[in-house]
């Protein structure tokens, strides 16, 4: 069986506009890839040789300073794409925040295969205006909105990207996932202290909003009062 039939982001990747023959080809030249957590699987600055869609896990995207400082600049989940296709360099590192599974390909071979497939070439150009429109919001949440507005609009990102069911529960009008980044990181990407996003997932917990089990794990209970939370504000 061609392991694209069963593969789980099947219907949300790029190639899910391609029909059975079309994803054999693609099978033939393209490779299954595990990955541990904190392994990079491309750097910045570096020869751009692979792209590759995502099955399972989180990756984070960074780029460096000068002086050596690293920022995260965005957050891969499964079904995204990776990597910089008709492109020579690396615009940022792409590393593992969890144990992955992806499906890589050479680049130049992946170059090769898409202009032979329209339908795939405008899955691509859908995932990369995505993703504009994903950096947009995140430079509003950045430049405008306050510490409580970026938690709760954290929160729920992570909510649609990585939450199910609650299985404690049997609710599924709750979703519960795990962050895959510990507290420190979390200040990071939004621009906070470590102290103010503990205090604001606190007071959002003592508000019933949220359910924090432990330090990783979130269940969202209120998720429209969070969704009014994460506007920004007339000034």
């Amino acid at each position: 069986m061609n392991p694209c039939e069963t593969c789980a982001v099947r219907n949300q990747a790029i190639c899910s506009a391609l029909n059975p023959d079309e994803l054999g080809v693609l099978n033939r030249i393209g490779r299954s890839l595990s990955m541990q957590k904190g392994q990079s699987l491309m750097w910045e600055g570096d020869q751009s040789l692979t792209v590759a869609n995502i099955i399972s896990g989180v990756f984070k995207l960074t780029s460096s300073l000068d002086d050596g400082r690293e920022q995260i600049i965005g957050i891969a989940y499964p079904s995204d794409f990776v990597g910089r296709p008709f492109g020579n360099t690396n615009e940022y590192t792409v590393t593992a925040l969890t144990d992955a599974k992806l499906c890589a390909f050479a680049r130049a071979d992946f170059e090769k295969f898409t202009p032979q497939h329209p339908q795939m070439e405008h899955k691509l150009l859908e995932k990369t205006l995505d993703e504009l429109d994903r950096a947009r919001r995140w430079m509003l949440l950045l430049g405008r909105k306050t510490a409580p507005e970026k938690v709760a609009s954290f929160l729920l990102e992570m909510s649609q990207k990585l939450g199910g069911n609650d299985c404690s529960t049997g609710d599924t009008a709750l979703a519960a996932f795990e962050l895959p980044f510990g507290r420190q990181q979390v200040a990071d990407i939004l621009g906070l202290t470590i102290e103010t996003v503990s205090r604001q997932m606190t007071q959002m917990k003592k508000a019933g909003l949220i359910d924090l089990p432990d330090r990783r794990h979130v269940r969202i209970l209120q998720p429209e009062q969070l969704e009014e939370m994460s506007m920004a504000q007339p000034v």
